[in-house]
């Protein structure tokens, strides 16, 4: 017996200091198995990236009120996903990352920290106060992040790496956005009804990570040290600002620009307040040179990609996914979905020298409607859609080498007497060459020297690109996020990747390319976008066959009205002939019929719709664990036959 005991209680010993060991080890080297799909908890390949390239010494104070009992445990776990988070950016570091945890107890050194940090108490509905945020200081530079919230989890990584970025920078590139909109905020005006209107949270976001320029819409001259301009619906601009615009992409300045055929949130007063506008906007003058131009007065209808379903779905409010974007490019790449409201689409071919790519399109059931039926919904909308097969560009990039628009010269400018001597600065572009040496400044009496005279670009000395978009309203405060109080601070997070978009659109051009790979890292949400795609083609046949039975109630109906038409006005007018009688029978039968075969045809879409939500549900949940259950039998039933063979 001894000996049968003996080596069991020395496998049992062996297998606690196995125990203990591996702890240690692993305590020496944070590690993790990541098995989901897109692999959400592996860092990016950008922010590995930053993190090797660190070229000084780094400390992130991260502040959590650990001993607080008071603290949801929803919050507790996700503080220790933070955590978790962040010793794996101090293992890609290779030691160049510093974490510092703090607790930052009432009056204790550490809440001191905290507060001369810019790390925020947060409140809970009790009144309890509690510290969760952090600080990235290098050297002289600091950038913090006030307050962790979770609403923000599927940014965390992006917004970690972006304040080790800004401590980095000690200045920001400048980028410019003009627009006609008040996307800056505005006091507003009372006697017009116009309320005031905060700044937009796409503003507030870049401001974040560059220095934000307001350009206004009579811009005679861009500067050349802005590294981009963003164009926000640009309704109305004169000729002299598209020609500024232009010198600047001549200069090699970046431009991308939300147009729109159909601008709903650029709200007018009226006599019941502010309503939306649905007013047009255009670069005209250079999309034409381009040899591209946004449709007119047309709006994209999508039968695959409308929000809502049945008498809510709405056709001209469209809910993108991955089938609608460019695999290829870094801004568009796993981006979730996106929101894109009254959308226009973009036709013609570039000239030669520039090629286009397309970064959005619609599905292939998609038509340009008028702009007059943006609002109708459900089955009459729908009827009307008659999908084309063609995909629609929502928003295109151009590359290459860009000619002007205006080859005559700067557009004539009609301006006062007195501010002529002004013009001539204000007209300056990029590039200005003088005939001759300038002379020294003239001597007294002597005529002063003669002015510089400019030089307008014809071309750009070196490729360039510009990002054209369809639509201005995707990037609007009620489209793109939700904001809310929590914990008495105010909290915006996406509720879309449409902010993603544009903010990897200009990362791209002016910030760190790195960060864009993570951005693009925020959803982790995974469409049935092949059921979708059936729901459509059954969403088409249903129409059909709708169509089909409306015409045959519409040609009862007018044969019912030729029979009263062609009746003797000596006839009674209150006694049908029995022919009549008849066809009232046959109408009323036949519009009876229609009804129910109507309601049995929506019923029949929506079980299928149901049926195959369920059976991709199941196999996605199920698929997995049913093939270990059959492998695990398998192999019971295997050494089974072997224990019986052996007997």
């Amino acid at each position: 017996m001894s000996k049968k005991t003996n080596p069991t209680w020395m496998a049992v010993v062996l297998s606690v200091v196995a125990l203990f060991a591996i702890n240690w080890l692993g305590g020496l080297e944070f590690s993790r198995i990541d098995l989901t799909q897109g692999r959400v908890y592996t860092l990016s390949d950008g922010t590995k990236e930053i993190l090797k390239n660190l070229d000084a010494p780094v400390t992130v104070r991260f502040y959590l009120s650990q001993s607080d009992d008071s603290m949801p445990l929803p919050l507790k776990g996700y503080a220790r996903r933070v955590e978790d988070l962040l010793t794996e950016f101090k293992a890609a570091s290779k030691g160049k990352l510093v974490i510092e945890k703090l607790d930052p107890q009432p009056d204790s050194d550490a809440e001191d920290a905290a507060v001369l940090d810019g790390v925020q108490a947060q409140s809970l509905t009790g009144g309890e106060r509690f510290y969760f945020g952090l600080a990235v200081k290098r050297g002289d530079q600091k950038s913090s992040i006030s307050s962790i919230v979770m609403q923000r989890e599927r940014l965390l990584e992006y917004d970690i790496v972006r304040a080790i970025t800004r401590s980095a920078n000690a200045k920001k590139p400048k980028i410019g956005i003009l627009s006609s909109m008040p996307v800056f905020g505005s006091p507003g005006f009372a006697m017009m009804g116009m309320p005031p209107s905060p700044k937009q949270t796409f503003v507030s976001e870049l401001e974040r990570d560059f220095d934000v320029q307001r350009i206004s819409t009579d811009v005679k001259h861009i500067d050349d040290d802005l590294k981009v301009l963003l164009v926000v619906h640009p309704k109305g601009l004169s000729e002299s600002a598209e020609f500024a615009i232009d010198q600047f992409i001549l200069n090699g300045g970046k431009v991308i620009a939300l147009l729109d055929s159909y601008a709903y949130f650029d709200l007018i007063p009226s006599q019941q307040g502010m309503q939306p506008g649905g007013t047009a906007s255009d670069l005209e003058h250079l999309t034409k040179a381009w040899g591209v131009s946004l449709q007119s007065g047309k709006m994209v209808a999508d039968m695959q990609y409308m929000t809502g379903q049945g008498n809510r779905g709405l056709p001209t409010l469209l809910t993108l996914n991955d089938s609608a974007y460019s695999a290829s490019d870094i801004a568009t790449a796993q981006l979730g979905d996106t929101l894109f409201a009254f959308t226009g689409a973009f036709t013609g071919k570039p000239v030669d020298g520039l090629k286009q790519d397309i970064l959005i399109k619609s599905s292939t059931y998609a038509e340009m409607v008028d702009n007059t039926v943006a609002m109708e919904q459900g089955e009459k909308m729908a009827k009307g859609v008659k999908p084309t097969g063609e995909q629609y560009p929502i928003a295109i990039r151009l590359e290459g080498k860009f000619k002007t628009a205006f080859p005559n010269g700067a557009p004539e400018i009609k301006v006062d007497p007195k501010d002529k001597a002004k013009e001539g600065a204000a007209l300056k572009p990029a590039a200005t060459k003088t005939a001759e040496k300038p002379k020294d400044p003239a001597a007294p009496g002597e005529a002063p020297a003669p002015a510089p005279v400019p030089e307008v670009l014809k071309a750009s000395k070196s490729n360039n690109s510009v990002v054209l978009i369809a639509d201005s309203d995707f990037i609007n405060d009620n489209v793109a996020v939700q904001i809310q109080e929590i914990f008495g601070q105010r909290v915006v997070y996406p509720t879309n990747g449409n902010l993603a978009f544009l903010q990897s659109l200009v990362d791209q051009y002016a910030g760190d390319a790195a960060l864009v790979s993570l951005r693009t890292r925020q959803s982790a949400s995974h469409p049935f976008t092949v059921i979708k795609e059936m729901e459509t083609r059954a969403q088409q046949a249903y129409v059909g066959k709708i169509k089909a039975l409306e015409e045959n109630l519409q040609k009862t109906r007018e044969s019912l009205a030729e029979m009263q038409k062609n009746k003797s006005p000596t006839d009674n007018a209150q006694i049908l002939t029995p022919e009549q009688q008849a066809q009232v029978d046959n109408f009323k039968k036949t519009a009876a019929e229609t009804r129910l075969e109507l309601k049995n045809l929506r019923k029949d879409l929506r079980a299928e719709s149901e049926a195959l939500q369920f059976w991709a549900k199941l196999l996605n949940i199920a698929l997995v664990p049913l093939l270990l259950l059959v492998l695990g039998l398998g192999l019971y039933l295997l050494r089974f036959q072997r224990a019986r063979t052996r007997a």
